[in-house]
Parts: C-alpha cells; sequence; structure tokens
C-alpha cells in the first residue's frame, strides 16, 4: 500500500462497513446489469429476433459498463468513490427505469447502453475499497466485493416470476427502484476512503492522465487483462447465455432455465471470496493455475456434441466450471494492489474493462458461432482456445521469471 494510505488513521469497524455496504451496493448493481438474461428471452420472442441479434441485446449493457470502468476508476481516485459509487447506482437506476418504455429493438439497444453504467461500478468499488485493508488482506476483501457477482443469480431466480406477474417492463421498473434505494442508503451510511481523505486534506494534486495511464505501458497488464477476459467475461458471458443455451437445447422452460442458470452463477460469485482467501495464504499463481487446468478438462468436455450430453452432466460440469472461474477472478485483482498500489484505479479499471469487453463480446460470438454452425457446444469450444491460451502465456512468462531469477510480491505471477 502507499504511505498515504497507511498514514490515515481509521476508527476500528470503517474498513468492515465499507466493504459489507460496497459488496450489497454492487450485488444489486450486478442483478440490473444482467437483467437481459431472463427479459431478453421474452424480448427475443416479442420482436422476433435471431440468435446474432439476441447476442447483441444481452452483451449491450456488458459493453457500456467494460468501457466505463476506466474512466470510473480514474475519478474514484480523483473525486472518491463515495461520490462516485452513488452517482453510478443512480444514473444506471435512470436508464433501467426508461427501458420499460422502450418498445423497438433499436431502442433497447440504446436503454442497454445506460443499463450498462451498473456494471462500471465494479471498478470504483476495486478502488474505493482497496485503501481501507492491507496488502496481506486484500485478496480476501476484494474477494467478498467481487461476490457481489452473486446479483446475477437474483435476477435468474426472482426475475422470472415478476415476469410471469406483471411482464418483463415491471422487472425493469422494480429493480430500478431497489438500485435507486440503495444508491441513497450508501451515501449516507459510507465514508470516503482513508486514502482520499488525506490527499483532500493534505491538498494532493490529482495524478496526470499520463501517470495514471503510465503502468498500462507494461504487457503484464494486458496479460491480467486476457485472464480476467476468460474468468470474467466468460462468467458474465455463460450468465446471460445459459438461459437459452437450456431452453433451446433441452426444451426446459425459462423458470426452470434461470433456475439452473443460477446454479452456475452463485458458486461463481460467492466462492470469489473463497478465491480471494486462497491467494492470500497460497498465493494467486497457484490458484490461476487450477483454475485454467480445471476450466480447460471442463470446457473441452462440454465442447462435445450437446446431444451427447444429460442435463445432469451438464448442469454438474457448469458447476465445478463456475466454481473455479470464481477462484480465478479474485486471484486476477489480488495481483492489481501488490504489482499497482498507486495505479489501483487505472490498470483495476482497464483489467475491469477487458473482463467486461469479454462478457459484451462473447454472448455475440456464441450466436454467431451458433448461427454458423449450427451447434450449440461451438460457445464451450470457444471458452476452450481461450482457456488454453491464456495457460501456455502465463506458463511461458513465469518460466521466464524464473529463469531471470525475479522475485515478486505477494501475489506471485
Amino acid at each position: 500500500m502507499s504511505v498515504i494510505e497507511k498514514a490515515q488513521p481509521m476508527s476500528a469497524g470503517e474498513p468492515a462497513k465499507a466493504l459489507w455496504i460496497s459488496t450489497v451496493a454492487f450485488t444489486l448493481c450486478f442483478a440490473v446489469w444482467t437483467i437481459f438474461a431472463i427479459i431478453g428471452v421474452r424480448i427475443k420472442q416479442e420482436l422476433n429476433l435471431n440468435e446474432a441479434e439476441f447476442g447483441l441485446l444481452i452483451g449491450t449493457p456488458v459493453l457500456t459498463g467494460s468501457l466505463v470502468r476506466i474512466v470510473l476508476g480514474i475519478w474514484t481516485g480523483r473525486y472518491g468513490g463515495r461520490l462516485v459509487y452513488t452517482l453510478t447506482m443512480l444514473a444506471a437506476a435512470v436508464a433501467t427505469f426508461l427501458l420499460s418504455y422502450a418498445h423497438t429493438y433499436t431502442q433497447m439497444l440504446i436503454a442497454g447502453l445506460g443499463v450498462g453504467l451498473a456494471g462500471g461500478s465494479f471498478a470504483v468499488g476495486v478502488a474505493y475499497i482497496s485503501p481501507f485493508f492491507p496488502a496481506e488482506k486484500q485478496g480476501t476483501a476484494l474477494g467478498i466485493f467481487g461476490a457481489g457477482n452473486v446479483g446475477a443469480a437474483v435476477t435468474k431466480f426472482a426475475a422470472p416470476f415478476v415476469l410471469l406477474a406483471w411482464g418483463w417492463q415491471a422487472v425493469a421498473e422494480i429493480w430500478a427502484v431497489c438500485l435507486a434505494l440503495m444508491a441513497v442508503v450508501f451515501w449516507f451510511t459510507t465514508t470516503d476512503d482513508p486514502a482520499f481523505r488525506l490527499r483532500r486534506e493534505r491538498g494532493v494534486a490529482s495524478k496526470s492522465l499520463a501517470q495514471e495511464f503510465a503502468p498500462l505501458q507494461n504487457v503484464q497488464v494486458w496479460r491480467f487483462s486476457l485472464y480476467y477476459f476468460f474468468a470474467f467475461g466468460g462468467f458474465v458471458a455463460l450468465s446471460l447465455w445459459l438461459p437459452r443455451y437450456l431452453v433451446g437445447v433441452y426444451g426446459f422452460n425459462l423458470e426452470t432455465a434461470g433456475m439452473i442458470a443460477a446454479a452456475y452463477s452463485i458458486p461463481g460469485s460467492i466462492f470469489r471470496a473463497f478465491g480471494g482467501v486462497l491467494s492470500d495464504k497460497k498465493g494467486a499463481r497457484s490458484v490461476m493455475y487450477a483454475m485454467f487446468a480445471v476450466s480447460a478438462v471442463a470446457t473441452l468436455i462440454l465442447s462435445l456434441p450437446a446431444a451427447t450430453i444429460t442435463p445432469v452432466i451438464f448442469i454438474v460440469v457448469i458447476f465445478v466450471l463456475g466454481f473455479f472461474m470464481s477462484l480465478g477472478k479474485a486471484a486476477v485483482y489480488k495481483h492489481i494492489p501488490a504489482y499497482y498500489a498507486d495505479s489501483v484505479g487505472a490498470v483495476g479499471g482497464v483489467v475491469g474493462m477487458m473482463g467486461g469487453l469479454g462478457g459484451f463480446i462473447l454472448p455475440i460470438a456464441f450466436g454467431l458461432l451458433k448461427d454458423m454452425t449450427g451447434l450449440w457446444s461451438s460457445c464451450f469450444l470457444l471458452l476452450f482456445a481461450i482457456v488454453a491460451i491464456s495457460l501456455i502465456w502465463m506458463h511461458l512468462s513465469v518460466k521466464q521469471l524464473s529463469r531471470q531469477g525475479h522475485s515478486a510480491p505477494v501475489a506471485a505471477t
């Protein structure tokens, strides 16, 4: 951690309070961010969309949430996470409410861009939470915060029932109101992080954009980004795609498909906190190796023709894949404050942006592959290729560091 962060005193319960309230807020943000996973299926039916159009629809919020992460990360360092987080939630709530008044495909896409602001909250939370904790506890803290990914499961569990009772428009309106209320609660129950408070008290000038982006010249940042492209981007993509996959392959109704998809989302979210603990205790490198190895086997199995895999086997393998992806998500973000303590906002924003872009690009790619090949399982073959490239690049980088005799921070990759 930086000198500024170490020097600022805090009350005993302040870090825990900031962490848990931020995590609840991120859970609601993620629930909003993935809202098209459920209502998108109904919209697809109403507008008679093909698979590629459906992939673009559910991926549009992910695009916005990805691209704004680097900006929001930098703004968090300059203006404080409390303010930026609150305004981000309010803006996303307004856009989500207005979504209920969209009627055409173009209007849906435009509204989806606004809904996507909710996904940018991750970069804000990472930069806001990190200064509250010492280096040896940051993996655990960020893992707990990242467990807010479980918001995807909240949407999958609850949204189908709201949709069936009152229509997809009601889902958008209720989710928007909940997010707006959370923004108010967040503003009145949290404080600025210690690093920002001390900078403000001492009148420390903000870094220039050149200084903010200087770490991005390091290829290591982009290697971390590829890891997160799979670990997080793949998670988001599957969270969005699985209901459609289960309906198309196994003929499940939307409610059942949503429940099964949640069985993937829940371990892929909650166990992220466990991944943070493991990264603190065992080292992020070991966790990353385990994640890539198991993910390679799982995606290879799921790449087999869909007709050869029973629903039970599919669900078990998806559950295992979600669990190990959750460990990998935490391990990637363990690296950032360890290597770039004074640039968490910019580096965390870029890595988060690339992960989010994975969540945008992959659903579209899944739809295109399905349209081109006619194979539902083609999406998992693509994920296997990404895993293989990531694992090879990581291993070669580790071998090079070993030959050069370089030591690494506790993050260890």
